[in-house]
């Protein structure tokens, strides 16, 4: 549900970073002379609803996309514990592999999303998400032309920021000591995680800007001329300079910044009510066990469940151990 508020009310920032890095120069006849134009223009030729448009891609990609981050985060942690890597380097790989596994389950969605994005119809005669998905794999089919065309340069997007992302926040917050008033303890993490997703957000636009050239409407239609990663990198910059692979950058801290803090601490409240609830299941539950073993059949109550299931909880548990 968080993940679903923020993509709500910060979609339109990521329609207006996507806008800006599919500028091409001053030539460009499209571009938008700065952040506030581009606002006023989108709401005047598009209407409010062109702030959302590619919204649907994110939010089915939400959850998916969450639980194989964080999840796969912390498989590569404790993977990664039997290595001789210390603990804050560890940290940083284990972020880039979850970034990498990330990007595989999203790349499809962002294809749709940038190509609905850069439609600067009106909404009401703009297709359809899976309309427009279906245009997509009717064209160039699910391959690396289709539905996962710029998928290295999403690869780049996601290992590079969750590096940083995973990496800057564990180590820093391990650095500076917390605070016993709630408080501050909770500014001190939101801090850390505003600074995390800002410098993560500055590392990896490169990557993003790529993405977007790549997934988005060639110059010429019928030729490709951004391809791969780093050659769609190397030609932005000799084409329109170094600040061009930085274009977009201001909407996307503003997005990424606060909205990478608010998913950490989320992250971290949540995952600790779990480990300590799980550790109150799992002490209950081996006391009933324990009962089970010299009292024989009983009836005894833990929280969360009924007395019938907690029997049978303690005779399988006594099946199982004996």
């Amino acid at each position: 549900s968080v993940g679903l508020v923020e993509i709500c009310l910060m979609h339109p920032l990521d329609v207006v970073k996507t806008r800006f890095q599919l500028q091409r120069g001053k030539g460009d006849p499209n571009s938008y002379k700065g952040l506030g134009d581009c606002f006023r223009t989108i709401f005047r030729n598009e209407g409010v609803y062109g702030f959302y448009k590619g919204i649907l891609p994110p939010i089915l990609a939400e959850t998916p996309k969450r639980a194989v981050k964080f999840f796969t985060f912390e498989q590569y942690k404790k993977i990664l514990s039997y290595t001789p890597l210390s603990p804050g380097l560890a940290l940083s790989v284990a972020g880039l592999g979850s970034g990498l596994t990330e990007a595989l389950v999203v790349n499809p969605f962002e294809v749709v999303k940038v190509s609905l994005q850069a439609n600067r119809d009106a909404f009401k005669v703009q297709p359809s998400t899976f309309a427009q998905a279906r245009a997509i794999i009717s064209a160039d089919g699910f391959g690396l032309r289709g539905l996962n065309k710029g998928l290295t340069s999403t690869l780049g997007r996601h290992g590079v920021f969750n590096m940083i992302y995973f990496g800057f926040y564990f180590n820093v917050k391990d650095a500076i000591p917390a605070s016993q008033d709630p408080r501050l303890e909770f500014m001190r993490k939101f801090a850390i995680g505003l600074v995390s997703g800002t410098v993560s957000s500055c590392v990896n636009i490169p990557f993003d800007v790529a993405k977007s050239r790549i997934q988005g409407p060639q110059p010429v239609p019928g030729q490709i001329k951004y391809r791969s990663c780093f050659q769609s990198i190397a030609l932005v910059y000799r084409e329109e300079g170094y600040l061009a692979l930085y274009k977009g950058l201001i909407p996307k801290i503003m997005r990424l910044g606060p909205g990478g803090a608010v998913m950490l601490l989320v992250y971290e409240y949540v995952s600790g009510w779990l480990q300590r609830n799980w550790l109150i299941f799992s002490r209950d539950l081996l006391m009933v066990s324990t009962e089970a073993r010299t009292s024989g059949p009983f009836l005894l109550s833990v929280p969360g469940f009924s007395a019938p299931v907690c029997s049978l909880i303690a005779h399988s548990q006594l099946k199982i151990t004996m």
